[in-house]
C-alpha cells in the first residue's frame, strides 16, 4: 500500500488496532488511538485497516448492493473535505447519523402568539404572580429561539448501523450527547484523538477526556526536522515561544512588527476571539482596498461559508468566491459563487448560466456593528439563504480540521485557563503546513 515503513511504536499500534476489532470490539466498543500532531496516526489507521482487509462502506442507497466496510466521520466539514481530497471517502458525523428536522413557520408563529398572550395577561399582575409569569415567559422565549434553528433527530437508518467499522478523525470537539448517539449503532468505533487540541465549544470531548488505548508520542523522523512541530510542542506544553525565527518560514514576532497589508498577503490568519476577528477583518480589507463597507465587493474578497447546505456542496468552513454581486435591498445579497477548488456551486439557470446564490448579510454587517440578537430576529428571512462571512482571518475553533501552507496565528490572549490556552495555540500553530508566523 505504501513503502512507508511503521516505527516500533506505530507497529504495535497496528498490531493492537487488529487484535481489539477482531477479538474484543463486541464488549469494547471505542478504542482510542491518540497522538500529537506528528506522530503518525493517519498512517498507523491506513496500515490497521489494509491488514483487516476492510474497504469503505457501500451503501444499497448507492444503486449496488450492500458492502459493510469502513465509514469515515469527522466533526467538521472542513476536516471531511481534507480527508476526501487525501483519498479516503469522510463525511460529517452529523451527515452520517442524524436527519434534519425544522420546525414550520406555523409552529414557530403559534409560538411566538403564545409568547405575546402570556405577556399580555402578565401586564395585569403583580408582586410574586408577575415576577413567577415573566420567569415563565423569558423560558417560553428561549424555547421559541431553539425553535428557529435545525435540529438533529438521530437516523435510524444511517450507514453507521451498517457498516463493520466507524474511524472518526479530528474527534477532540465530540461532546457527550454526539458520543452517545454514535455508540447507539452498536457499530465498533476507531477514534483519532489528539489530547492537545481545542474541545467542544461547551464541556469536554467525550472521548479525548478518557485514557487511550494506545498512546503515540514519538514524533516520526521527517516531523521531528519541522520547527512548527517543534513550535507546537512548546505549545502544548505551555512553554515560554521566545520571539526570533526557528527557521527560514518559521518566526515569532511583536504585532506591531507586521502591517495588515502584509499579513493578507502572508497567509491565513487565525485569532482567538470573534471580535479580534472581526476587527483583523476590516483592516485588512481596508489594506487591500475593498473600503469599509459592510458587504463584499467581489472576487478579491475572501469569503468563508458558515453553514453546511449539501444539496449545494456547501460547506462549513470552505472558502468561497463572490462575483457578480448585487445588494438585493433586503437580508441578502445574490453573486454567482465559486468553491475554494474553482468549481461553480449551484445548478444551471434558465439561460444555461450557473443560477446566483442567495447570500445572508448579517454576518457581513455584524463586522460594522455587532448585534447579538440579529440571527434570532432574522430566523424566518433567513431560512435557504448561504451563510458566510469575511475570512481573512478566522477564530482557532473554525480552523480546526483545516490546514493551510502558511499561517499567522495573531495571539489576542484567549483561554480562561493555562490549559484553554494551550490547546488553543497549539491548535492553530498545528494548522500550518510549511510557514508560521505567530503575532503576540
Amino acid at each position: 500500500m505504501t513503502d512507508l515503513t511503521p516505527s516500533d511504536a506505530q507497529a504495535r499500534a497496528i498490531a493492537a488496532i487488529k487484535t481489539w476489532f477482531e477479538t474484543r470490539a463486541h464488549e469494547q466498543p471505542v478504542f482510542r488511538l491518540f497522538g500529537y500532531a506528528g506522530t503518525g496516526k493517519s498512517t498507523v489507521v491506513k496500515f490497521a485497516l489494509d491488514e483487516l482487509g476492510l474497504d469503505p462502506h457501500r451503501s444499497s442507497r448507492d444503486g449496488g448492493s450492500l458492502v459493510p466496510g469502513v465509514v469515515t466521520a469527522t466533526f467538521t466539514g472542513k476536516a471531511a473535505l481534507v480527508l476526501r481530497r487525501k483519498g479516503t471517502p469522510a463525511r460529517t458525523i452529523h451527515s452520517l447519523i442524524y436527519s434534519v428536522v425544522e420546525a414550520t413557520d406555523a409552529e414557530i408563529e403559534t409560538a411566538m402568539a403564545g409568547i405575546e398572550m402570556a405577556a399580555a395577561a402578565a401586564r395585569s399582575l403583580s408582586g410574586f404572580e408577575r415576577i413567577a409569569a415573566e420567569a415563565a415567559i423569558e423560558a417560553q422565549r428561549l424555547s421559541l429561539s431553539a425553535m428557529k434553528k435545525p435540529r438533529f433527530a438521530l437516523n435510524p437508518q444511517s450507514d453507521a448501523a451498517h457498516a463493520r467499522l466507524i474511524v472518526l478523525d479530528e474527534v477532540s470537539m465530540v461532546g457527550e450527547d454526539m458520543a452517545r448517539d454514535l455508540m447507539s449503532f452498536r457499530t465498533p468505533i476507531l477514534v483519532l484523538g489528539d489530547p492537545g487540541q481545542l474541545p467542544p465549544i461547551h464541556g469536554e470531548g467525550a472521548f479525548t477526556r478518557d485514557a487511550p488505548d494506545i498512546m503515540l508520542t514519538d514524533i516520526h523522523r521527517q516531523a521531528a526536522e519541522s520547527a512548527i512541530i517543534r513550535v507546537a510542542t512548546l505549545a502544548r506544553h505551555g512553554e515560554p515561544i521566545g520571539f526570533g525565527r526557528y527557521d527560514d518560514h518559521v518566526c515569532k514576532l511583536r504585532k506591531q512588527e507586521v502591517t495588515p497589508a502584509e499579513a493578507l498577503k502572508a497567509g491565513q490568519v487565525i485569532c482567538g476571539l470573534n471580535a479580534t476577528r472581526r476587527q483583523l477583518n476590516n483592516a485588512m480589507r481596508h489594506a487591500a482596498g475593498l473600503g469599509l463597507g459592510t458587504l463584499p465587493t467581489g472576487p478579491a474578497e475572501k469569503i468563508v461559508c458558515l453553514k453546511n447546505q449539501n444539496d449545494l456542496g456547501l460547506i462549513n468552513g470552505m472558502f468561497l468566491t463572490l462575483t457578480d454581486i448585487v445588494d438585493d435591498g433586503s437580508l441578502h445579497v445574490s453573486a454567482r459563487v465559486t468553491d475554494e477548488d474553482g468549481h461553480p456551486v449551484g445548478a444551471p439557470g434558465p439561460d444555461g448560466r450557473l443560477a446566483r446564490l442567495r447570500i445572508y448579510k448579517g454576518d457581513f454587517e455584524d463586522h460594522a456593528a455587532f448585534d447579538p440578537t440579529r440571527h434570532d430576529r432574522d430566523w424566518k428571512a433567513k431560512r435557504g439563504l448561504v451563510e458566510a462571512t469575511f475570512g481573512w482571518a478566522i477564530t482557532g475553533h473554525k480552523a480546526q480540521g483545516s490546514q493551510w501552507e502558511t499561517v499567522i496565528v495573531w495571539d489576542d490572549g484567549l483561554g480562561r485557563t493555562d490549559l484553554d490556552r494551550r490547546r488553543w495555540l497549539y491548535t492553530a500553530v498545528t494548522r500550518a503546513e510549511r510557514g508560521l508566523v505567530i503575532l503576540s
